[in-house]
């Protein structure tokens, strides 16, 4: 498996913007995906964006157009560049790798948008 440690959240105002990063414990181009997920209070995990070792990206359709994946092989890492947030973005954001065909998750860091 690998280790994933997500940073970068915190309490924000509506229409600001966060730079979240998840360092990989492996060189990531041996990683075939990375996914950011996020869990709100009260709902289930629902996947937000994705980037593959080809470097193509997906992401979801509340978050596209203000959320930009992107990674990082020097640093081993993936951001998540969050831009416009919105109170309803407030949630607790997962990085997720799949790695030799094994799921691997962080703890997860959380973003509060509110006024």
């Amino acid at each position: 498996q690998v280790q994933l440690v997500e940073s970068g959240g915190g309490l924000v105002q509506p229409g600001g913007s966060l730079r979240l990063s998840c360092a990989a414990s492996v060189n990531i181009d041996s990683i075939n995906a990375l996914d950011w997920y996020r869990q709100a209070p009260g709902n289930q995990r629902e996947w937000v964006a994705s980037i593959t070792r080809g470097g193509r990206t997906e992401y979801a359709g509340s978050v596209k157009g203000r959320f930009t994946i992107s990674e990082d092989s020097a640093n081993d890492a993936v951001y998540l560049q969050i831009n416009s947030l919105k109170p309803e973005d407030t949630a607790v954001y997962y990085c997720k790798a799949m790695y030799r065909g094994l799921p691997s998750w962080g703890r997860g860091t959380r973003v509060t948008v509110s006024s």
